[in-house]
């Protein structure tokens, strides 16, 4: 005897065990999806890998990898921010001045000792071994600088440009846009002739041109490094064009 819907006993049942099996199924989906697809490294929350997925299109990139080169803020990032940026185990936070006024009356050499050695629960060089001597200086003086101290820290040593090695990096991170395939009318990298027309009034004059920018290409192509790297950008190309 069917029911009020027309459905037979045997019927509904079918349609119940089709339900779950469906239902099932789905909740298996959505397991994967949560614990695979969506599944986030923990390097990628880290304030570094940020701020590399962050980094602007043709920003500086001459001195990545150099020792002794970071800045100060740089180093506190990288390294400082995991206990100083909060006050962890003591540590005087970030721009809590009260907290860091007894240690700036203690002066810069002292804090320098601490933070090269260790100091309470804090390791030797923040537990990042491969700073130097001058980046660790850079980080105290960031962080007391910031909270009111007036230390002068070692000054960072112009990194050599090289071509072959900087200008390379910048093409390849920027220029190649549109140089690699001559699009908007930019020479074409390697193209002889096209780079040869370019630098007939020097190398001074097309640096000049191309910082300010030339027809479709913005000022410096973009890129906001020094001008002595954007140089070192168009060397490369032109060198390679010879």
């Amino acid at each position: 005897m069917n029911n009020e819907n027309g459905m037979t006993p045997g019927q509904v049942i079918k349609f119940l065990i089709g339900a779950v099996v469906f239902l099932v199924a789905a909740i298996t989906l959505l397991a994967k999806l949560a614990t695979s697809g969506f599944n986030v490294d923990a390097e990628v929350m880290t304030s570094q890998a940020i701020a590399a997925r962050l980094k602007p299109i043709g920003d500086s990139v001459a001195s990545e990898g150099v020792p002794g080169s970071r800045s100060g803020e740089a180093v506190f990032q990288a390294v400082c921010i995991s206990c100083h940026g909060s006050g962890l185990l003591g540590s005087p936070r970030f721009g809590d001045t009260a907290a860091w006024g007894p240690r700036i009356a203690k002066g810069y050499d002292a804090l320098i000792k601490h933070a090269l050695g260790g100091f309470n629960s804090m390791p030797a060089r923040g537990g990042s071994a491969d700073l130097t001597d001058d980046e660790v200086a850079r980080a105290v003086a960031y962080m007391a600088n910031d909270a009111g101290a007036k230390f002068v820290p070692p000054a960072v040593a112009a990194a050599k440009i090289d071509p072959a090695v900087t200008g390379k990096k910048i093409y390849e991170s920027l220029c190649v846009a549109c140089h690699q395939t001559g699009v908007s009318g930019a020479p074409k990298f390697g193209d002889k002739a096209a780079w040869a027309l370019r630098m007939k009034p020097g190398l001074d004059e097309v640096q000049k041109i191309a910082t300010k920018g030339l027809n479709a290409m913005p000022p410096k192509g973009g890129y906001t490094g020094s001008d002595d790297e954007f140089r070192a950008a168009i060397e490369y190309m032109v060198n390679n064009a010879r």
